[in-house]
């Protein structure tokens, strides 16, 4: 629980940490966004501002994710909200949507913006407190049509609250790029919960220091005449893990797991930076495997295929047909036991996959892209025909590049995985350590389906019975 909470015989007390979680909940500002580490109580934190209007009958928020599954994510908002508002008296109701409704009337609800389309789903509400958890996965037209309908006409100033962890290449790293160094990524502490002012023409943002710095931008009113913009203010607090206490003394591993993180999120989600981002060498570096001339005994094997089906001719640089073969050790460790990377058409690619199934013998499992469409589905038919005998199965990808490939990107950073000593070494060292901005990624894509295979497929009864009777 990211905010404080005393009992007593016929009391709870609920209030913020001391700290930035305070400065967040005392701020002024028309939009202040909490960000920084995991677990710096930006939920709770959230969760906790619209407790201040609630006797007002007329008062309403929303909070939004980007999608309802997130909303009800265990620890999530509907959950900690399940924690916190039964203690003043709410009442809650789960359909047709998510919401909660106070004694006085008051209401707060939980909604989802999957689809930029779907903010048309807002048109003429009237919002007095909107409140974003994860800012950064909304786009820009979600933000700024949804802060057209922050208005109110229950005597509560319409504002916005928002919650983030740093992602350099959202569209807030520029919002709030005063509130941080632009050399180190880091939040400047002086400026943490300080004010600016703004006003947005067209799709350009002008800012000032002062209100009255931004006088000169004027609108027409409803009568044609030339008004002042209204100019919003802003703050951005960092959060840190440790200005967590609550969560530190009830969950002392949470540090732990955040370390183990690869190297590019564990700066974002431990270190709060905004300006990292995926790099050569930062996910992969050959230094972090052991090579080994022998392969230990017990190992459960993957191997994962990316497929392409383009000869390399002069003038070309298509991308390659890669698979990757990688074990599991009984001692939870890994060892990456083969790879191969060829450059064919279909009927190539559909031979080298059968040889090296046979090479690689039925005890090894396969895990095979596939792509959507029809197209997609029928590839996959023919192949998994083809290996018939082995246990081969074929899924479609989930996540972005970077993300599939940084759970293998932090077992390597940790000392966890193991090299077979053979001649494609170095070609496959080197093209992880270019990866991702190198300009062909099939190597990667190979080895993160065949390490998030071997951790999502335990061993079926299904691969025995598939085997050839020998």
């Amino acid at each position: 629980m990211a905010g404080d909470e005393k009992g007593a015989a016929a009391q709870t007390i609920i209030r913020p940490q001391a700290g930035p979680q305070t400065q967040f909940l005392g701020s002024p500002a028309d939009i202040a966004i909490y960000g920084g580490s995991a677990g710096g109580g930006k939920t709770w934190a959230l969760l906790m501002e619209p407790l201040r209007h609630i006797a007002n009958p007329q008062f309403g928020a929303v909070f939004f994710r980007r999608t309802l599954v997130q909303v009800r994510n265990e620890g999530g908002l509907w959950d900690e909200s399940e924690k916190l508002y039964p203690n003043l008296n709410a009442k809650p109701k789960v359909a047709p949507d998510l919401s909660w409704t106070f004694p006085s009337g008051s209401s707060v609800s939980f909604a989802h913006l999957e689809h930029d389309k779907t903010v048309s789903n807002w048109q003429g509400s009237q919002i007095p407190l909107i409140c974003f958890d994860e800012l950064t996965h909304f786009s820009q037209k979600q933000f700024w049509y949804l802060l057209s309908r922050n208005r109110s006409m229950c005597g509560v100033r319409p504002y916005v609250r928002a919650t983030c962890n740093p992602d350099a290449d959202s569209w807030v790293a520029e919002f709030i790029s005063w509130w941080i160094n632009q050399e180190t990524g880091l939040p400047i502490p002086e400026r943490a919960g300080v004010l600016r002012w703004f006003v947005r023409i067209g799709d350009k943002i002008i800012w000032a220091d002062s209100p009255a710095d931004l006088a000169e931008y004027t609108a027409p009113d409803e009568n044609g005449e030339q008004k002042p913009i209204e100019p919003k203010s802003v703050t951005f607090v960092p959060a840190k893990l440790t200005d967590n206490k609550a969560l530190m003394a009830a969950d002392p591993g949470y540090l732990a797991n955040l370390m183990a993180l690869p190297t590019v999120e564990r700066e974002r989600l431990l270190g709060g930076n905004w300006k990292i981002r995926p790099a050569s060498g930062l996910l992969f570096q050959r230094a972090w495997c052991e090579i080994v001339d022998a392969v230990p005994a017990g190992v459960r094997w993957m191997r994962g295929w990316d497929l392409a089906a383009t000869p390399k001719i002069e003038g070309n640089d298509p991308d390659g047909t890669a698979g990757t073969k990688i074990g599991r050790l009984p001692d939870g460790r890994y060892i990456v036991g083969h790879h191969v990377k060829a450059y064919m058409s279909p009927s190539g690619v559909e031979n080298l996959i059968k040889n090296t199934a046979a090479q690689d013998g039925d005890e090894t499992e396969i895990s095979l892209p596939q792509d959507p469409g029809q197209a997609g589905k029928s590839q996959v038919a023919s192949l998994i025909k083809l290996l018939a005998g082995y246990n081969a199965r074929a899924t479609p990808e989930s996540g972005d590049k970077v993300t599939r490939f940084s759970p293998f990107s932090a077992q390597a950073e940790a000392g966890n995985v193991l090299v077979l000593r053979a001649p494609w070494n170095n070609d496959w060292f080197t093209a992880l350590e270019g990866f991702p901005e190198a300009a062909h990624d099939d190597d990667a894509d190979s080895t993160s389906r065949a390490f998030n295979a071997l951790l999502n497929e335990p061993p079926s009864v299904a691969m025995f019975l598939t085997k050839r009777h020998r």
